[in-house]
């Protein structure tokens, strides 16, 4: 059984065109790492939260949301709860606008525990300090406000906390992007590192792609609210077969590119008051061709390569051709 297993999923919300979230299929097995890439805005995060059914008011949705068997988008609302404080875990973007500045951080990290599993204070604190020493971290920090704290230091509480409840999945929504590089490198490594050590399924939530490629096992490339490219991470970054990816690829900066100005993908993603009739990135894609326009293209599975997956119409004749570099 997977531990995160999103099959069909569309969200819809209050005066927009189309879907949010049209039809997405996701999953993230046992001590597996699964990255989900893609621009701003193209649904990433309200993918990962959908798993914790987080959801803007007003939104419908479809389809199934199952962890470790159970969907999430039909639980009552106390086992949800309880899902919530125990089954699965989130890290978010920013540890500042996470962690409450006016209480020290021992109460952040024991706090579930103690009202909600009734664990005594003694025991949730002594759990603290193992997982502290386990992200890097002293028993000293129980002491200490978040203001006292680095960026870097602070991530590491969050990845505690969300270890506290000893999780089978751990969401993880870009939660390097408000670090320097040095801490981006340490926060990736331990994560993988705690991901062996504990058991837990990861879906790494992000639009840098060489983190992908760093941490991830699989990888899913969003677009537009649909996934348009799955497969092993480093069987799809070494070949990319949609544009798209490969689009993205070409925008990364990296020591090996060629000299002159980065690649930018041209145009804009669609608005959400916008219908789609066809292939989503077909308005952006230099091998667009009548029918991306009239029809959208399934994910399919690429000849040869059960374990991969695309969506576009001429995957097969841009074999070869879609590559970064």
């Amino acid at each position: 059984m997977n531990t995160l297993d999103i099959q069909g999923l569309r969200l819809h919300l209050p005066n927009t065109a189309r879907p949010v979230l049209d039809g997405v299929d996701l999953t993230v097995g046992v001590r597996e790492t699964v990255a989900l890439v893609g621009e701003s805005g193209s649904g990433k995060t309200l993918t990962s939260r959908s798993v914790l059914r987080l959801l803007p008011p007003g939104a419908r949705t479809e389809g199934s949301v199952r962890v470790v068997g159970d969907d999430v988008l039909t639980m009552p609302s106390g086992r949800l709860r309880a899902l919530r404080t125990s089954t699965v875990a989130m890290i978010f973007q920013d540890p500042r606008a996470a962690i409450n500045p006016m209480r020290r951080v021992g109460d952040f990290l024991t706090e579930s525990l103690r009202l909600t599993a009734k664990m005594p204070q003694r025991a949730a604190e002594e759990r603290a300090v193992t997982l502290l020493d386990a992200v890097g971290l002293t028993a000293d920090v129980l002491r200490t406000y978040p203001g006292h704290l680095s960026g870097g230091m602070l991530q590491r509480v969050m990845i505690a906390a969300a270890l506290m409840g000893d999780p089978a999945l751990i969401l993880a929504d870009e939660p390097t992007t408000a670090l320097d590089v040095t801490s981006q490198a340490e926060v990736v490594s331990l994560l993988g590192d705690l991901r062996e050590r504990f058991g837990t399924g990861l879906l790494f939530v992000t639009h840098d792609l060489g983190l992908a490629a760093a941490i991830s096992d699989r990888v899913y490339v969003m677009y537009a609210g649909r996934i348009v490219e799955t497969g092993p991470a480093e069987a799809l970054f070494a070949a990319p077969r949609h544009p798209y990816t490969a689009a993205l690829l070409d925008s990364t900066p990296r020591l090996d590119a060629p000299q002159g100005r980065l690649a930018a993908i041209e145009g804009r993603p669609p608005g959400l008051r916008e219908e789609l009739t066809g292939c989503p990135f077909a308005p952006r894609c230099a091998y667009a061709t009548e029918v991306c326009a009239e029809r959208a293209p399934a994910l399919l599975p690429v000849a040869g390569e059960p374990a991969r997956g695309t969506s576009c119409h001429h995957s097969e004749q841009l074999a070869g051709k879609v590559g970064h570099g």
